[in-house]
């Protein structure tokens, strides 16, 4: 795959599921930059503007649901909230191993959330995505 997305977020608590997942998005060979961060709260602060320091927006947001601190849905709940500058045009795709179909359901009352897709990511996923969002047809 040629393009290349500057970077992705990758929201999980989860440390063998981020070892996963980066060797996942390091095969699709299409992603400049990986940032781990291990709850919602990290992830806030990380899209918060630094003094004297450029925002690194990412391209994607990978969320998990069930983390410590803060999870995913508090996560987004202050997410929504944030200024459009530092939401931009931000992919987020809400990635569990949630079976239930409730949280899909809340999941589609976010109107910030792009995708919900199961865990583990894989290359495949990876593809889709990038194809999906950032390939313009």
């Amino acid at each position: 795959m040629a393009l290349k997305i500057n970077s992705i977020l990758l929201v999980d608590d989860d440390k063998a599921t981020n070892f996963v997942h980066k060797y996942a998005i390091k095969k699709a060979n299409c992603i400049e930059n990986v940032v781990v961060v291990e709850n919602g709260l990290e992830a806030l602060e990380y899209l918060q503007p630094k003094e004297n320091e450029p925002l690194i927006k990412p391209n994607i947001i990978f969320l998990d649901i069930n983390m410590p601190i803060m999870n995913g849905w508090q996560f987004l709940e202050e997410y929504e909230k944030l200024n459009q500058n530092n939401r931009g045009d931000i992919v987020l795709i809400m990635l569990t191993t949630s079976l239930n179909p409730d949280d899909l359901n809340k999941a589609k009352s976010f109107s910030t959330i792009s995708g919900y897709r199961n865990k583990p990511l894989t290359v495949k996923m990876i593809e889709e995505i990038v194809e999906e969002f950032f390939v313009s047809n």
